[in-house]
């Protein structure tokens, strides 16, 4: 019969339907991944970004309290980590929180998440890229005593003291040809990329015990006073700063989301998406916390502000010695490498799950026969994330971001009690998997609580560009994604048999 346009908004599409779609559609995304591979990818997307580049934003927001601002994220990341847990284990599936939305609350609210999921990933990778260049000049000025020239490393579109600046004959070269290191490498088959992640990963890891160990041989106690900015400082006031800081190092969290997008290329994926979720999140806050700790008690927070290259910058002045930070920049240089590698990754599974759902072009879904990968998905998302990546100042990115991801999480929460009600206590299959500890409401609604006080700690500008974004992504929806959809066409097509 004929839907009326409330049904179609709120349609849902099954999880065992998902399952099946892989390789009925456009190809299927090979199985290759096991726990250790995709622990690494949520580590990989996550340790790097909020560690090596955002306390240069987040310490004048909040001072030594930036430490509190990154146990706030991780405590909200943890909450909403469980919920991911639950619904990897109930729908597991390519599309992370748009996969989980599509099958608890409807089209409409799942094409919201996706936009939302596409500006986190997009923008993520191009910041994560920015930063990059940042280290890689540290470690070429160390290493050989050159610099990449001002005009190469520095973007267009400049956030200046008078607001947005144009810098002509400017553009940021190594995000750039980072970017397309990445493309070459996600091209080649999501296994070959998954190892290589692996490997940085584990240097990553070996490189922030290295700084925290050598920082903490510097660390001043009276760096941490005051602990609190005051109500006059250049960064909010008191708790106020805590979670303006909170929302912009939350951003860098988004490996949680990560894992969930590889559940369709995931050998065993109701088992080892939940494990990999709450591992990735558990070495990630631990890492987090230690490195915070030591850089801050290692440097006054008032020197924070416009450094660059910044954890580099405390072991030289730490040490009085260029070694140290030659080392870090390296590894930073490695692991700024893999957190684009899989925020890219990410990306171009998000559109292939929704390009298969037929609410974007088929283009997004094709998939290589030999390497399993989507080629023309990962060219396009690349173009765009290099392009950003390449005229943009980063100051315009990082809070972007935490919208997104703050927003995806929220209705994951959402979604936890909603599909308890639909599947019941345990999964469809009558097996008992993950499920979130305290029943359906108390841990996603405590999810919900800790997500909206950081989204309203984000600021105005961030609220207007999120409203145009989302403006542009209801019209794609009803201008493209409500026609096409393959539920709008399958029950079309059950219409005209039933006359």
């Amino acid at each position: 019969m004929n839907q009326t346009l409330g049904q179609k908004l709120f349609r849902t599409k099954t999880s065992e339907r998902k399952l099946d779609d892989a390789s009925a559609h456009g190809g299927g995304l090979g199985r290759t991944l096991g726990l250790f591979p995709l622990t690494m990818i949520g580590v990989g997307a996550t340790i790097g970004t909020g560690i090596f580049f955002t306390m240069v934003e987040a310490v004048p927001k909040a001072g030594p309290a930036v430490v509190l601002s990154f146990l706030l994220a991780a405590i909200t990341a943890g909450l909403t980590a469980l919920c991911y847990a639950e619904l990897a284990d109930r729908v597991p599936a390519s599309g992370s929180s748009y996969s989980f939305a599509y099958a608890t609350v409807g089209e409409f609210a799942a094409f919201i998440v996706a936009a939302c999921l596409l500006l986190e990933y997009g923008l993520a990778a191009s910041a994560t890229a920015i930063g990059w260049s940042d280290y890689l000049n540290n470690f070429l000025q160390n290493a050989i005593g050159w610099q990449i020239p001002d005009a190469l490393r520095s973007p267009m579109i400049v956030s200046g003291k008078n607001g947005v600046e144009l810098h002509a004959g400017h553009i940021n070269l190594p995000p750039i040809l980072l970017v397309i290191m990445c493309c070459v490498l996600l091209i080649r088959g999501t296994k070959e990329s998954a190892t290589t992640n692996a490997i940085m990963v584990v240097i990553k890891l070996a490189i922030l015990v290295f700084f925290a160990a050598i920082a903490l041989t510097g660390f001043d106690i009276n760096n941490f006073h005051p602990f609190f900015n005051g109500a006059d400082s250049h960064g909010a006031g008191g708790m106020a700063g805590v979670t303006a800081a909170a929302g912009t190092v939350f951003f860098s969290f988004i490996g949680i989301d990560t894992i969930a997008t590889a559940g369709e290329e995931t050998r065993n994926p109701t088992r080892d998406v939940p494990l990999g979720i709450l591992a990735a999140l558990i070495i990630v806050t631990v890492f987090y916390m230690l490195v915070a700790i030591a850089a801050m008690g290692a440097q006054p927070a008032h020197m924070f502000e416009g450094q660059e290259a910044g954890l580099a910058v405390i072991l030289q002045n730490v040490t009085g010695k260029a070694w140290p930070a030659l080392v870090l920049s390296a590894g930073a240089v490695i692991s700024v490498f893999s957190v684009t590698l899989v925020t890219i990754y990410g990306q171009t599974r998000i559109l292939y799950a929704i390009s298969r759902d037929g609410l974007i072009p088929k283009t997004f879904q094709r998939v290589n026969p030999r390497t399993q990968s989507p080629v023309a998905n990962t060219l396009i998302v690349s173009v765009v994330v290099g392009i950003v990546a390449g005229l943009v100042d980063s100051t315009f990115l990082w809070d972007m971001v935490s919208m997104g991801t703050l927003v995806a999480f929220i209705v994951v929460s959402i979604a936890v009690p909603v599909i308890r009600r639909k599947q019941g206590k345990d999964s469809s299959s009558g097996r008992k998997g993950f499920r979130v500890p305290f029943g359906p409401y108390l841990v996603p609604g405590l999810s919900i609580l800790a997500c909206l006080y950081l989204v309203f700690g984000l600021s105005k500008v961030t609220y207007t560009v999120f409203a145009v974004w989302m403006t542009v992504a209801v019209l794609t929806y009803f201008g493209y994604g409500l026609r096409n959809s393959r539920l709008n066409k399958a029950n079309s097509q059950q219409t005209e048999l039933t006359h």
